[in-house]
């Protein structure tokens, strides 16, 4: 299956080294390029794209607004959105993550972790840092101004105590084989778990519920490996 790809970044320079990466391997192929958001947005409709690689500082509707459109939409519920960005450590980055975005980048990433990397958005898998995660969750949550107006989830009693544990065990990074070994049990068990606290929480993907875990207090900063 060829993975479809967007790039949305008003450096056209940018977006022409992008473009030129991802079609030059066999499972990816690059169906537009945009200048801002709306842009991305329209083109992510029109061309059915699986992953928009989403710079998030662009003029007009910036890639923030767009991500929150894109996984908004119904339509596009099968679209990934993969947030490039020259600062890892971005309050955006943070932003983006909880408007559903699948993961980040910074710009400077090897290029081979490129590709894997929306390969991996595309197969639903998130692509976080926990060390990087952490750290920009804990500059935003210190301020007490942006606490209150996070929406921090309420929904985390409708989890299973078991749903919990493996909900803080993903907060950390551990995959679902890492999980699964840790608690004795199948991937297959820790998938099932994992998406059944998506449905429950209403959230889009795996990295907003790392974000989740945060939020709530359930994963506290600081408790998890690196």
């Amino acid at each position: 299956m060829t993975v479809r790809v967007l790039i949305a970044d008003d450096q056209a320079l940018i977006r022409a080294g992008f473009r030129v990466l991802v079609d030059s391997a066999e499972d990816l192929v690059v169906v537009g390029e945009a200048a801002n958001g709306e842009e991305a947005v329209a083109l992510a409709r029109s061309q059915r794209a699986d992953v928009v690689l989403m710079d998030i500082r662009m003029p007009g509707l910036d890639g923030l607004e767009a991500t929150r459109r894109i996984s908004a939409d119904e339509d596009l519920a099968g679209v990934k959105v993969l947030v490039l960005t020259t600062f890892e450590l971005d309050e955006y980055v943070y932003l983006a993550l909880r408007a559903g975005a699948s993961g980040f980048l910074g710009k400077g990433v090897d290029p081979d972790d490129l590709l894997d990397a929306i390969r991996l958005v595309a197969a639903g898998e998130a692509l976080l840092s926990p060390t990087a995660t952490r750290s920009l969750i804990s500059s935003f949550l210190s301020q007490p101004s942006r606490v209150a107006s996070a929406g921090i989830p309420t929904q985390l009693g409708q989890l299973t105590d078991r749903e919990r544990e493996i909900v803080a065990l993903v907060a950390e990074g551990l995959t679902n084989d890492e999980i699964a070994e840790r608690l004795v049990i199948s991937p297959l068990t820790v998938k099932t778990h994992v998406n059944r606290s998506m449905t429950k929480l209403e959230l889009r993907d795996r990295a907003q519920l790392v974000v989740a875990a945060y939020q709530s207090g359930l994963v506290r900063i600081g408790t998890g490996g690196d």
